[in-house]
């Protein structure tokens, strides 16, 4: 071999060589979570109070919760998520306009929105600016104006939207999804967003009346964090939202509906979607409550299963196969439990291939021991990023009010890593085994069923049923 190409083989083979003769350095362990303290009280007219000083930055979070979201919606379905977006269209004496110039002006940002199980209010301010924010704040929790006129706008806005979600394929899977998981009578059947036949009958008076039975003093919280303290901030809540008074008969928070139970076997749901490049794969069944003993080895399996970039399902389908751009999988934790989910969008061509796979890797997990370095990495991925959800005032106080959600504090979190890392593969295992029920799934398919209909029957995965759009998209 002549000097010049000796010269550059061990160019090339030198890294290879080096890597096989030197251990290649592993992460190190997580170092002890801190928790910030967490000052808590409750003010006369029942508003849970929880306040972190935090004084790096002059910067305060402040966000409202208040239990219910769209639980609440009964015969309305639509109307908490609307209720919701509605209280920063005009509050006190300003309009949507007048607000937002006022908060913009401020440096502060301010959202309303509302989930299966909260409103939520969230504001974020320079510290000078908050007693001002907290003004305009207080005006869109308590006085919001709901004038027919922008009720009118959002409720057409909204409608347009519900006709739109006819042709979105990711829709029209989560839609069907959730109406062949649950029965009719369950509140998750129903979109959150409502449908069309209800959303036409919102009005101005019928907002104001599910406000005044839905946002109440005694079902709120106020997580506070930022450069201020606790006695600065009872001063700020007394002035701002002391005078906050329930009005109207309350509307009573429902008893959590009896739990579902998988399908007997597994059932194919279609959606035609002629001409589509793509079909969306829903694959999934009854899920579980966020306060399970399991909640950490179920953690740990859901991200080696779908839950990481590096999962299973999405090296898979992703990187070995090219069927699709990204799959994943992961447990919705609801206080009424949601469901469990596999999903991906895939070609139309390997529609039949990518279900087969999916359903290996769900089968996989549970059937053979996972081996213990993706254990370790799957584990690391989990505990590792606890404290990334602490790291800024938003972070905090979001965290607080979902883990105040199922009944926890902030110290569930250094609980959360230590049960992470005592997790074992026969853990993994165990719940794989337990929570997983690849042969009591529903799977859903939105796509052109003119080319994948047959190969999925082909199969062999179970009855196939064909759904028709209008009566999943209303």
């Amino acid at each position: 071999m002549t000097g010049p190409m000796r010269f550059f083989t061990l160019l090339f083979l030198a890294p290879a060589a080096l890597s096989a003769q030197v251990p290649q350095p592993g992460l190190a362990p997580a170092a002890p979570l801190g928790i910030p303290a967490v000052r808590s009280s409750v003010t006369p007219n029942g508003i849970q109070l929880r306040v972190v000083e935090q004084h790096e930055l002059p910067l305060v979070q402040v966000t409202l919760t208040v239990t219910g979201g769209s639980r609440l919606d009964d015969r309305t379905p639509g109307v908490a998520t609307f209720m919701a977006g509605m209280l920063d269209e005009g509050a006190g004496t300003r309009d949507a306009l007048a607000l937002q110039s006022e908060l913009a002006y401020l440096g502060a940002n301010l959202s309303t929105t509302a989930d299966w199980d909260r409103f939520t209010v969230g504001l974020k301010v320079p510290l000078r600016a908050l007693p001002a924010a907290l003004a305009l704040m207080s005006d869109v929790v308590l006085r919001p104006t709901f004038q027919a006129e922008e009720v009118r706008r959002q409720r057409d806005l909204r409608l347009t939207g519900l006709l739109q979600a006819r042709d979105q394929p990711n829709t029209l899977a989560g839609l069907a999804f959730n109406q062949v998981v649950y029965p009719a009578s369950h509140p998750y059947a129903r979109s959150a967003l409502g449908d069309s036949v209800t959303v036409a009958a919102y009005d101005s008076a019928l907002v104001r009346r599910f406000y005044e039975g839905a946002m109440r003093p005694d079902r709120a919280s106020l997580f506070v964090v930022g450069d201020i303290t606790e006695a600065q901030v009872r001063t700020l809540v007394e002035q701002h939202f002391g005078a906050w008074r329930a009005t109207g008969a309350a509307i009573p928070l429902p008893a959590p509906p009896a739990a579902i139970t998988p399908t007997a076997t597994t059932r194919v749901w279609l959606v035609d979607k002629p001409e589509a490049a793509q079909s969306v794969i829903m694959i999934g069944w009854p899920g579980v409550e966020r306060t399970s003993p399991d909640y950490a080895a179920l953690q740990v399996m859901n991200t080696l299963l779908g839950g990481s970039f590096t999962s299973r399902l999405n090296m898979n389908l992703r990187e070995t196969k090219g069927y699709s751009y990204g799959a994943g999988s992961g447990f919705s934790y609801r206080v009424v439990p949601g469901p469990f989910i596999a999903s991906s969008s895939v070609r139309t061509n390997v529609t039949d291939s990518s279900l087969v796979e999916i359903f290996k890797e769900l089968r996989g997990v549970r059937d053979v021991a996972v081996p213990e370095d993706e254990l370790n990495r799957a584990k690391a991925y989990v505990e590792l990023g606890i404290p990334g959800t602490l790291e800024s005032t938003s972070q905090v106080a979001g965290q607080m009010a979902l883990l105040a959600t199922f009944g926890l504090t902030l110290d569930e979190l250094p609980r959360l890593a230590a049960r992470v890392r005592a997790v074992t593969a026969a853990d993994v295992q165990r719940v794989a085994r337990e929570y997983l029920t690849p042969d009591r799934a529903h799977v859903v398919v939105v796509g052109d069923l003119a080319k994948v209909k047959t190969p999925i029957e082909q199969l062999g995965l179970g009855t196939a049923t064909t759904l028709e759009v209008s009566k999943i998209a209303r």
